[in-house]
């Protein structure tokens, strides 16, 4: 089992978390509960570049009137009639302007041989983002418990579910996704947050260079 730094892992868990959240409806509970500064504590145990990007989203969070936030939210990800950026993977994977194809049917049985199950109460398709986000939390999530519980055999067997999940669906169209983000954001919150979703699964894929 490779060395793992519990500090580094702990923070990758609560980052994951902070940016599935990020794809929710902006809400004043953001500042009210302080998520970005937590976000941004979790940055600094990861990396200097997510540390430094990640102080720029909790500013722009800041700066930008909510509603703004929303009209910008509501455009690029709901409509009214043509979202800018659709947040689903089937949309970027199926290669066409449908939901609920192939690709979707791929992820749920990730998500089923994960033993991950989407909430009753979660409102959305099971690739939306915020989902698959949370889905990467909880891999993440058991290679740290394993490593903790010194159980090899779980480590290996979440961090390859792990890596499945990013080489056949989350990392194949987290950049066609948040490059439409940054063309099309009108607050700087949305390109801040495309740009650090971006980098961070970048990193999550990279982990594998060396385990």
């Amino acid at each position: 089992m490779p060395d793992c730094d519990a500090k580094t892992g702990s923070a990758r868990e609560d980052f994951c978390r902070f940016l599935a959240a990020c794809y929710y409806q902006p809400d004043p509970v953001f500042s009210e509960e302080k998520m970005f500064a937590s976000m941004l504590n979790a940055a600094c145990q990861i990396h200097p570049e997510l540390e430094m990007l990640t102080s720029r989203l909790g500013a722009a969070f800041a700066a930008e009137g909510l509603d703004c936030l929303l009209v910008d939210y509501t455009r690029l990800f709901l409509g009214p009639t043509q979202a800018r950026a659709k947040p689903y993977g089937s949309i970027w994977l199926d290669g066409q302007e449908t939901v609920m194809g192939d690709s979707t049917m791929a992820v749920l049985e990730i998500y089923e041989s994960g033993g991950f199950e989407v909430a009753g109460d979660f409102h959305e398709l099971p690739d939306h983002i915020a989902a698959e986000l949370e889905f990467l939390y909880l891999t993440i999530y058991r290679e740290n418990e394993a490593h903790r519980n010194d159980t090899p055999e779980a480590f290996a067997a979440n961090a390859a579910l792990r890596k499945r999940f990013l080489d056949e669906h989350l990392g194949r169209w987290v950049k066609p996704f948040t490059a439409a983000i940054s063309a099309s954001a009108s607050c700087a919150f949305y390109r801040d947050l495309a740009q650090l979703t971006r980098r961070f699964i970048a990193m999550e894929a990279d982990r594998f260079k060396v385990e």
